[in-house]
């Protein structure tokens, strides 16, 4: 019997942070590969045969967590594509404790350096990636959102299917 298809670990962010990524991905991004809703990646594909292992491990991490604020760095290029670069402490820490659990299975992708990033465009033309970051770039003024949880995805050949999601539960600290 084949392993189960891979896990994809995700951020759930707040309603109207989502709601206004994915506004901009269903704008630019080639409606025949648009096949997953905007999301910030954590792990790519971790073995779909350690499901239980894995959701238990991030269930323990959330209960832990507070919400995230993620800083909003503004649109980045990605050649034939844009995404939107995202800064976090609280994130960048969660993500390598997670990483340290999961180290025996990490492919190169989720072994690379933890780039936060959504993509909104990808797989166009370098000349209209560069169109839509400049004018993205007039545009942005920096701004804050909200990671609530964590979303379990099963890759599909493509799209995703929701497997859970996780809210963080920590209380948070004030540091104004």
């Amino acid at each position: 019997m084949a392993d189960p298809a891979p896990l994809i670990i995700t951020a759930a962010l707040d309603d109207g942070a989502f709601d206004w990524f994915d506004a901009l991905r269903q704008a630019h991004f080639p409606r025949h590969r648009n096949v997953v809703p905007a999301h910030l990646t954590l792990f790519h594909a971790l073995p779909g045969a350690q499901e239980g292992f894995v959701l238990e491990t991030l269930k323990s991490a959330c209960r832990r967590q507070a919400p995230i604020r993620l800083d909003v760095r503004g649109p980045w290029s990605l050649g034939r594509g844009v995404a939107y670069r995202l800064a976090s402490a609280d994130l960048d820490r969660l993500r390598k404790q997670l990483a340290e659990a999961f180290s025996p299975w990490l492919t190169r992708q989720d072994q690379a350096p933890f780039r936060p990033h959504i993509t909104i465009q990808n797989k166009v033309e370098p000349a209209d990636a560069k169109q839509l970051i400049e004018q993205l770039q007039l545009e942005f003024e920096p701004f804050d959102i909200l990671a609530e949880g964590l979303l379990i995805w099963r890759y599909l050949g493509g799209p995703w299917g929701a497997i859970d999601k996780i809210s963080f539960e920590g209380r948070p600290t004030f540091d104004d």
